[in-house]
């Protein structure tokens, strides 16, 4: 720092420093106006420095990597596997601890090989259901951004079904179900009743009848007695769009948290770890809708935080995207705190937590890339 409390800079032909120090801005929590100032200088200084001839090509791809996406909102285990890669090219390598370190992923990647295949093939979904997403592979590779580790096998197959019906249900109440369906569905899950099936249409029968075999399996009384009823607040969005309402942004985030199912993948990933949940899950739906907002409106879904916040203020799309990346990062401020502070959830709670962001951010980057219409 000078004198007059700036960044000196001398800092700005040391690339290496820049990097560090823009990385520990994003550890920042809300009030930290200096890592603010810090995220803002480092950034600038990191582009320009990018233009440079002579700067060291390694480098180079650490600092566009990072601003791409730091790394504290990066998934572990891919960034792990990206950063084997990088380091092999190193011409000061170590190739003892390079070794290691493949076979070391490599021993971890073992535990992936066991796949609900048999599960997703039993229940016929995907045929029956032709409008679904088959997003099977996807979801797995949901579970494992959130906790890779060994240990937690069992929690990963579970969890892929949970991800796989919330999938389809949502396809199910966001566009396919007509709202009379859709009041017959959420009536049979509120009942919990086999036969309360006989009412649905057939593509329903098939879907209540895999949820309800899933669920039970899965002892999903667990998660009743916390009183995070998804279908409820799925239908509220299905009763959004068949009455044609576009709600504030405030409602919209008030239902939001529970809707995109963060509370029921917290529950079931973390082996019911905790008795409650924080609305920090929410900071997935604001990347969702980053990603995927335009193409969902195009094919019917309802009105995203992004609409939401448009209609509401008026304010152009680019603005409100610009909006939804400001509360994004203040999420995270506030996750860093929480993490930080002490705490009645465990270490692992909280970092899985922490996970679920990152691999829903992870996921909507990629599907950005690859031009998919949905990514949830």
């Amino acid at each position: 720092m000078d004198k007059m409390g700036n960044l000196r800079s001398c800092l700005c032909e040391d690339t290496k420093g820049l990097l560090y120090l823009y990385e520990a801005s994003y550890l920042s929590i809300d009030g930290e106006s200096l890592l603010n100032e810090a995220r803002d200088f480092t950034t600038r200084n990191l582009k320009e420095n990018l233009k440079k001839k002579d700067i060291d090509q390694n480098l180079a791809m650490l600092v566009r990597h990072s601003l791409e996406f730091p790394l504290h909102w990066r998934v572990p285990r891919l960034e792990a596997r990206w950063f084997i890669d990088v380091y092999e090219r190193r011409q000061d390598m170590n190739p003892i601890l390079l070794e290691l370190a493949k076979l070391y992923f490599n021993m971890v990647q073992t535990n992936f090989m066991v796949q609900p295949y048999k599960w997703w093939r039993s229940t016929c979904l995907g045929k029956k259901l032709s409008f679904a997403r088959d997003r099977l592979m996807e979801n797995f590779l949901g579970t494992l951004g959130v906790n890779f580790e060994p240990q937690f096998a069992y929690v990963r197959r579970m969890s892929t079904k949970v991800y796989t019906l919330i999938t389809i249900i949502d396809d199910i109440y966001d566009v396919y179900g007509s709202l009379e369906e859709l009041e017959l569905f959420t009536n049979a899950v509120e009942r919990w009743d086999i036969s309360a099936m006989e009412q649905l249409p057939d593509y329903m029968k098939i879907c209540f009848l895999a949820l309800f075999n899933s669920i039970n399996e899965m002892a999903y009384d667990a998660l009743k007695e916390q009183g995070l009823h998804i279908i409820s607040h799925l239908k509220k969005v299905a009763k959004w769009y068949y009455n044609g309402y576009t709600p504030t942004f405030e409602e919209y985030m008030k239902n939001a948290w529970i809707s995109i199912s963060g509370p029921v993948i917290l529950v079931h990933a973390y082996c019911f770890d905790s008795k409650s949940v924080t609305k920090e899950a929410s900071e997935c739906l604001l990347e969702n809708d980053l990603g995927t907002s335009s193409d969902e409106l195009q094919r019917g879904d309802v009105p995203k935080s992004i609409q939401c916040y448009m209609h509401e203020t008026g304010a152009p799309e680019n603005d409100a995207r610009e909006h939804m990346k400001y509360l994004i990062g203040e999420t995270w401020k506030k996750m860093n705190e929480d993490g930080a502070a002490n705490s009645l959830f465990t270490k692992t709670f909280i970092g899985n937590a922490m996970n679920l962001a990152r691999m829903a951010q992870c996921m909507v980057l990629q599907a950005k890339r690859l031009n998919i219409v949905s990514c949830h």
